[in-house]
């Protein structure tokens, strides 16, 4: 439908026509400003004649600016009437106010009144981090322009999902927020995952600046007559703005953090590596698998399932040939006797035929809706299915019976963790989709039989109430009135073309008691998904952390879920851009647990591209084989001399590594300090790291530097002025910020260095899961920095659990050649203690140690005189005050 009955005009609602151009926009002036403390309000109104461009103008408007804390400043303008769509707080909480003041504000508000323009400095530097004064605002019912300057060849980042380079292009770009379906992951268009938060480095300070709006936007970066500048263009919302003041990227990493809510803690088997492919025929083929892995010993920790396992594609569901209940649960049982886990995918779309998850869905009235009150249908993998309502309150208690029931530990499939996709939503059915089950018959999906078809209830016309099926009545919705929500005059450049093609129509109208309209929350469907699934998989295990994997986010989507890259492709420009997508999320949208199908999704992989993935993919924090049904198996023991040598070696790595991974996590989960970094967050001063996006720290110590062209043996990596120390050899490699060139890299291998100045546990010995290597002792490896000195940290609990009873937060110092440890040691590791500590870096020989003041030498103490290494055996427990200085 084209408009909503029972909609109303603004009383000062003019006729709609297009004018010449956006140029022909008065602004606004402000007036009946009004400052406090704390911040400061102010009216605004059109300067001049209404331009009514893309829609009609707002008038009047109100500004709100509040000085949130010391480094945060939130401006907000809005229609004075508060009738437009906001992002709702159900969705993105807002955060917490402490109540900062104009004068303890590192950020400054000032403004003009006519035009009404503003900019935000931050005092101190002085610099201006944020200037309207270039162009008029414009604020229409389905268009609103910002536009801030920005200094000649700036550094930016973020901006949602997208697989151009890190460091965004700065003239003729434009980034669309648009959520949908993205095969191959193109560059240059809308993706998944909509972010609109960007973090811009000026000679090493750093601010970031977060627009809340869900609508469709067209985010561009260009030159112009008055010079460089960013500009949005959304069309809808408001304008609900937060600065923030850095002044280092991890500053506004975390900053942002205390927006949009820190990332959920995940599980520690969660870090293990995880195997999937579309197109696995039958169960018995998913067991082979977990046994090849076995055979050809690569840990493999949890076993996924795609789609394949369910009946004729229908959620809650399985093939009852291919994937009996009964072999199902007997696959997940040995998968736990092993201490495996089992993943299955679940996708919004409930099939429109009757059985039990469609038909709760219609007893329950949880479907999204025609105006008519028929169930709006669309086409996915089972044919013509419907969609749930997140926004229907009914809908949180049907996801959590469906999960109780079919995911049942006593009697269904009993997963560990949830794998989301299509939730973008994902619709097969071309705009406008009139005929779905026409069009899924002519494209391929298998007629639904009759006998197996859900009741269709449609609306007729000239009967009486009685007689009609149930329908819902007029909704107005929120938002502005008058409002096209099907082909809004400005078109943003969704890739899909119309705003509705390939997804949910943008007219429907949610469930509740705010009526929203899918034009304003499609970029949060994803999202709400995640969320819900969050509360269902607590649903059926209340005291373990859940673990979901799902396509679409958007801000804030962090707090419950992680995220894989979506359905990238076996190519070498996908395997170098998954370096810049997985640093943006973890680094950028708090989204923490990130990775890309490793070795590719798409099309055929090779043998030397999966063996250079297989060891990238080990230093992301989420790390997945998968592959598209009908393209050639990738599991890495198809290729045992290669890429399954490549994968046991980083993975014997990773795993070694797990707990100094995890304690960056749990770091991130609390303050939203990032588990991943680029270059540039820990060297924010040195502008030859600012366009780096093939070399990142995993973590805040190790610095990976893979191999990124076809087929090289070699590859030239930046090291800023710092020390670094060669993972494999343990020596000192002196940094000078200039590019090296490594050469001679087999494809077993993968560059790594460590940053000096810090201090990694590490487990003494791999193993084959998650579980086994939590039985092994650890290795402390000190890296000294330039001034001889390290730090680190260590964080332990039980690994899975929600509440946790106790935990150990142990704090790593290395100062005057005395490693000590101090802390909160509560979490009982059992026999599990410090094997070893090796202090790298030494000039001359070292034969002696105290350990907890007794003297050791002698085959407790090795010196390592090619490296400089000196090891240190002393089999002790995890206790605060425990010392060992070499000399």
């Amino acid at each position: 439908m084209a408009f909503f009955r029972g909609l109303f005009f603004l009383s000062n609602c003019v006729a709609l026509y297009n004018a010449a151009s956006v140029g022909d926009c008065p602004g606004y002036s402000a007036s009946n400003v009004v400052t406090t403390d704390g911040g400061l309000t102010a009216d605004l109104k059109l300067a001049g004649t209404a331009c009514n461009v893309y829609g009609y103008d707002v008038d009047p408007l109100t500004l709100e600016v509040q000085y949130q804390t010391d480094t945060r400043l939130h401006v907000r303008i809005h229609d004075s009437a508060q009738q437009a769509y906001e992002v709702p707080e159900q969705v993105v909480p807002r955060p917490s106010q402490t109540g900062s003041s104009a004068d303890a504000s590192d950020l400054q508000f000032t403004y003009n009144t006519d035009p009404f323009t503003f900019a935000v400095t931050r005092k101190s530097s002085q610099e201006t981090i944020f200037n309207t004064s270039f162009a008029n605002l414009i604020f229409e019912s389905q268009y609103l322009r910002l536009q801030t300057s920005l200094p000649d060849g700036p550094h930016l980042y973020g901006l949602g999902e997208h697989t151009d380079s890190f460091e965004l292009p700065t003239e003729a770009y434009t980034r669309t927020l648009w959520s949908r379906d993205a095969y191959e992951i193109p560059p240059g268009t809308n993706l998944y995952g909509n972010h609109p938060i960007y973090f811009e480095n000026r000679g090493g300070q750093t601010h970031g600046v977060f627009l809340l709006n869900s609508n469709g936007m067209d985010i561009k970066i260009d030159r112009g007559e008055n010079g460089q500048f960013l500009e949005y263009n959304t069309i809808g919302g408001i304008i609900d703005l937060y600065f923030l003041a850095g002044p280092g990227p991890v500053d506004v990493a975390q900053q942002y953090s205390q927006v949009v809510g820190t990332p959920a803690m995940m599980p520690y088997w969660g870090l293990g590596f995880h195997q999937c492919r579309y197109g696995y025929r039958d169960v018995y083929e998913v067991a082979g698998v977990v046994s090849n892995y076995s055979e050809a010993g690569i840990p493999l920790e949890t076993m996924w399932t795609d789609i394949d396992y369910m009946d004729a594609r229908k959620v809650f569901t399985l093939d009852p040939d291919r994937y009996p209940l009964e072999k199902v649960r007997e696959l997940v049982t040995y998968l736990h006797d092993h201490d495996q886990h089992y993943i299955v995918m679940v996708d919004p779309a409930v099939a429109y035929q009757n059985y039990t998850a469609f038909q709760n869905g219609v007893d329950q009235g949880i479907f999204l809706t025609n105006a008519d009150g028929s169930v709006y249908q669309g086409v996915v993998w089972p044919g013509v299915t419907a969609f749930p309502d997140w926004f229907n309150p009914n809908t949180q208690a049907y996801w959590n019976g469906e999960f109780d029931s079919f995911f049942s530990a006593d009697s269904g499939v009993d997963i560990d963790a949830l794998w989301i996709d299509m939730n973008e939503a994902s619709n097969f059915c071309t705009y406008p989709c009139d005929d779905p089950e026409g069009y899924a018959e002519a494209n391929g999906f298998p007629p639904t039989p009759p006998d197996v078809r859900a009741s269709s209830p449609i609306y007729l016309p000239g009967f009486p109430s009685d007689f009609q099926p149930s329908k819902r009545a007029p909704v107005t919705p929120i938002g502005l009135p008058n409002r096209d929500l099907l082909n809004p005059s400005y078109q943003i450049m969704n890739a899909a073309g119309a705003l509705s093609n390939k997804t949910i129509d943008t007219d429907l109208i949610h469930a509740g008691s705010s009526p929203y309209a899918e034009y304003d929350t499609h970029n949060l469907y994803g999202t709400m998904m995640s969320s819900a699934s969050r509360t269902a998989m607590l649903s059926r295990r209340p005291s373990l952390r859940p673990m979901i994997i799902t396509r679409s986010t958007f801000a804030g989507a962090g707090r419950d879920v992680g995220h894989w890259l979506g359905d990238n492709a076996a190519t070498w420009d996908d395997y170098r851009i998954s370096i810049a997508e997985q640093i943006a999320f973890a680094g950028i949208y708090q989204v923490m647990m990130v990775g890309s199908d490793v070795c590719g999704y798409a099309m055929n992989t090779t043998e030397n591209l999966c063996s250079r993935w297989a060891m990238l993919g080990a230093f992301s924090t989420f790390y997945r084989n998968h592959a598209e049904a009908g393209k050639m198996p990738q599991e890495f023991y198809n290729w045992p001399d290669s890429v399954a040598v490549a994968a046991k070696t980083a993975i014997d790595i990773r795993y070694r590594m797990l707990d100094y991974i995890y304690t960056a996590m749990h770091a991130q989960s609390v303050d939203g300090t990032p588990t991943l970094n680029p270059l540039w967050f820990l060297y924010p001063s040195d502008a030859g790291t600012y366009g780096i996006d093939t070399q990142f720290f995993f973590g805040d110590a190790v610095l990976v530097s893979p191999v990124i062209d076809e087929d090289a043996t070699s590859v030239s990596i930046y090291l800023p002025d710092d020390v670094f120390y060669d993972w494999y050899t343990q020596a000192p490699v002196q940094g000078s910020g200039a590019t090296i060139d490594l050469t001679s890299i087999g494809f077993t291998t993968i560059p790594l260095h460590i940053r000096g100045g810090t201090i990694i546990p590490l487990r003494s010995q791999s193993a084959n899961t998650t579980t086994a290597v939590r039985n092994n002792g650890f290795t402390v490896l000190v890296a000294p920095g330039r001034d001889g000195n390290a730090a680190g940290s260590l964080y332990l609990d039980d690994g899975v659990s929600l509440q946790q009873g106790a935990t150990s937060d142990i704090t790593f110092s290395y100062t005057n050649g005395t490693f000590s440890m101090s802390g909160d040691m509560g979490y009982d590791m059992g026999d599990v203690g410090i094997d070893s500590v090796v202090v790298l870096g030494q000039t001359s020989e070292v034969k002696n140690a105290n350990v907890q003041g007794k003297s050791v030498s002698g085959g407790d103490v090795k010196y390592n005189s090619t490296s400089g290494a000196v090891t240190v055996n002393v089999n002790k427990g995890l206790g605060a005050g425990f010392e060992v200085s070499i000399r």
